[in-house]
């Protein structure tokens, strides 16, 4: 079998997808499938959520950009999915959506112990942010911030 170049194809398919509004998040090639497989995880450059539709709209001139650049000579299989909800909150909208929330919070803290503090997502202001621990709002400051995600609580 010959090696497949994939650099090679991610560039060709980042072409493919920069053209729609599309990000590629991750390209994975099985080999060691038969046939491969071609596993792509994209996300729109705006933010917005990807449907099964953008999946499908990107699939077809994914494959027809594969088949004409001669890369692959043998068969394969194309699966475009997106991401799907990642439990880390980022965006402006992930706080507002899920402003009431549990969430976990880890700190950098050098001066201090504490290394996670769990509450509701209370606000998030461009310097800190406020969670509210058994009914007391506190506020971090957001270079003590490492990571802000959605609790997943457990009995």
């Amino acid at each position: 079998m010959n090696k497949i170049n994939n650099s090679k194809i991610e560039t060709l398919l980042k072409k493919v997808a920069n053209v729609r509004a599309l990000q590629i998040c991750s390209l994975n090639i099985k080999t060691h499938q038969n046939p491969i497989v071609i596993e792509i995880f994209i996300k729109k450059t705006n933010g917005d959520d990807i449907s099964l539709d953008d999946c499908a709209l990107f699939s077809t001139p994914a494959s027809e950009e594969i088949e004409n650049s001669n890369l692959l000579n043998c068969s394969y299989v194309l699966e475009i999915s997106s991401q799907g909800v990642s439990d880390e909150l980022t965006s402006e909208r992930d706080f507002k959506t899920f402003k009431g929330f549990p969430v976990n919070v880890e700190l950098n803290q050098k001066n201090s112990k504490i290394k996670f503090l769990n509450g509701l997502l209370y606000e998030k202001s461009k310097d800190y942010l406020a969670i509210n621990i058994k009914g007391k709002i506190k506020k971090i400051p957001f270079d003590e911030v490492l990571k802000i995600s959605l609790s997943t609580l457990k009995d």
